[in-house]
């Protein structure tokens, strides 16, 4: 992001005083704006980018959800290693403040958001801005809900009103209402009407057929999520967006491109670009295994292997992206020693490991250098997703156009293989290259559902959209993924399906946060399934 982030001070009150003719100049302070001088287009950026932060980096989803549906691997164990939490599901140093930097900055976003809205509100001439603020909060709401379950939502970002401790709606009311706002902000969009500005989706610019596209590949998104516990919405929705016209192009991809030089960091690529945490991050052995069974032409641009091998399993240098050569890391894998073991690279601070299993580190592939950016882009929402969620919206038999399931398939499978080229052109596949492996690979109708999602898997999460793979692993089962049961795991053995509450939320705001726990089969457990996980 090129342009600077604003912070938005609204004067919150007057004094009273004898009447003068100098009462607004003693009354306003020159250093801050008021709501009347304000631009609210300098916020959008700050929504955007927040949004897109709140999952990303060391406090992010590559320590969490990456490793939950098998897309990365790691060598960690134990409470003091920070990877620890992600492969095995073992309680680490920053467990509490990944849970409480999910919620607060995804809840940041939707504030921003908010406060955009009410500047906006009795402008006519802004309404675009006004409609796009409404999409950014179902957005980041969506999200918090899609993670923790049930959530403050009717008395949420209301601490103007001085409600400070709202009460939490369910996931299923709040689902349909952001789903009813959604539709409402779509169809407020208004191409006559002045344009946003500050948009910082890279190819968005503030076009309103853009947005309309993004805002209709949202509610898609979120009409799928129903499936399996409310159908005729997820049918209503997935419809009505279908008809406004969802993304239809690899340009139509909302992504943010991160600005190290200027502190916006791509917490991904600064998570991965030291050498200790390049020696402990590589591919899953279900990830690499995926995309070796079909010859996917990604696997020689997204995984290396480190040149010199175990000795060099530090160094972040380029290794060999041969893609013959490419082996995943089993996950739930130690340094530990016994059957599933990794033996240490000379040298490093360890013993060397000496199980039945035992495979030097350096041998496993890594991400690429692509990945270890810190101004790699950071994606929202992606054309392929979109045209693979449609290829099952007909699959399950749903009025969505006229193209068949087999055409939506085919176009997801190449979208996602197109839109590696936002890390660049050492990432980029060209359209006749995936094409032809999407024709290649066609959708059977009789493996429809696990073909469609298992790529949607493996286009989230060679894109490192972490939360939205696993997101969609809840819904739909797959891919069909073995768990880790490591000693002291936080989940019982099983693949978490859900992120607890912030520990703050219990101790804040205790009755409402109580009241919502009740609600949780089984608790405020990493076990527990939300509303819609069926």
């Amino acid at each position: 992001m090129k342009k600077k982030l604003l912070i938005l001070l609204l004067l919150t009150g007057m004094i009273p005083m004898s009447c003068t003719d100098d009462f607004d100049e003693l009354n306003t302070d020159p250093t801050k704006a008021s709501g009347t001088t304000f631009d609210p287009n300098l916020l959008l950026p700050s929504i955007q980018w927040k949004y897109v932060s709140a999952t990303a980096g060391y406090n992010g989803a590559i320590l969490f959800q990456s490793m939950w549906v098998q897309i990365l691997a790691s060598t960690s164990s134990g409470a003091a290693n920070y990877y620890s939490n992600a492969d095995k599901y073992v309680i680490s140093s920053n467990t509490n403040a990944y849970l409480a930097n999910t919620w607060n900055t995804d809840y940041s976003a939707a504030s921003f958001a908010y406060e955009m809205e009410q500047l906006t509100k009795d402008k006519p001439a802004l309404s675009n801005l006004m409609n796009t603020a409404i999409i950014m909060q179902v957005q980041s709401l969506a999200t918090i809900s899609d993670i923790y379950g049930d959530l403050p939502y009717t008395d949420a970002l209301k601490a103007k009103d001085a409600i400070t401790l709202p009460t939490y709606d369910t996931q299923e009311s709040t689902y349909k209402s952001l789903l009813t706002r959604l539709d409402a902000a779509i169809t407020g969009l208004d191409a006559s009407k002045p344009l946003v500005t500050n948009d910082a989706f890279a190819n968005y610019k503030g076009d309103v057929a853009k947005w309309k596209k993004y805002g209709y590949s949202l509610m898609l998104k979120m009409a799928m999520r129903l499936v399996k516990v409310d159908l005729a919405t997820a049918k209503t929705y997935a419809e009505k967006a279908a008809a406004g016209g969802t993304f239809t192009s690899v340009s139509d991809d909302a992504y943010v491109v991160s600005d190290d030089a200027n502190g916006y960091t791509n917490g991904n690529g600064a998570a991965l670009s030291t050498p200790a945490d390049v020696y402990q991050v590589r591919w899953s052995k279900t990830m690499i295994d995926f995309l070796k069974s079909t010859n996917d032409p990604r696997l020689g641009v997204v995984a290396e292997v480190p040149v010199a091998g175990l000795a060099g399993s530090q160094n972040v240098a380029a290794g060999s992206s041969d893609p013959s050569i490419q082996m995943g890391l089993p996950n739930g894998y130690d340094l530990n020693g016994g059957a599933t073991d990794i033996s240490r690279s000379p040298g490093y601070n360890g013993a060397s490991g000496s199980g039945a299993d035992v495979t030097p580190i350096g041998k496993y592939s890594r991400p690429t250098g692509v990945y270890r950016s810190r101004s790699a882009p950071l994606f929202v929402q992606t054309y392929a997703e979109t045209e693979l969620l449609l290829a099952e919206a007909v699959t399950r038999g749903f009025s969505v156009g006229t193209t068949t399931a087999a055409t939506h398939y085919a176009n997801g499978v190449s979208a996602g293989i197109q839109s590696l080229a936002r890390y660049g052109a050492t990432a980029t596949i060209s359209a006749a290259v995936a094409d032809a492996y999407a024709a290649a690979h066609p959708l059977v109708a009789a493996d429809a559902l696990k073909q469609i999602n298992e790529q949607y898997w493996a286009v989230n999460g060679t894109l490192f959209n972490f939360v939205e793979a696993w997101n969609n692993w809840k819904r739909s089962g797959y891919p069909v993924l073995t768990p880790v049961n490591y000693v002291g795991n936080f989940s019982g053995g099983v693949i978490p399906r859900r992120q607890v509450y912030p520990t703050t939320e219990a101790t804040l705001n205790s009755a409402n946060y109580n009241a919502a726990v009740e609600r949780i089969p089984g608790g405020d457990v990493w076990s527990a399934r939300n509303w819609w996980d069926k």
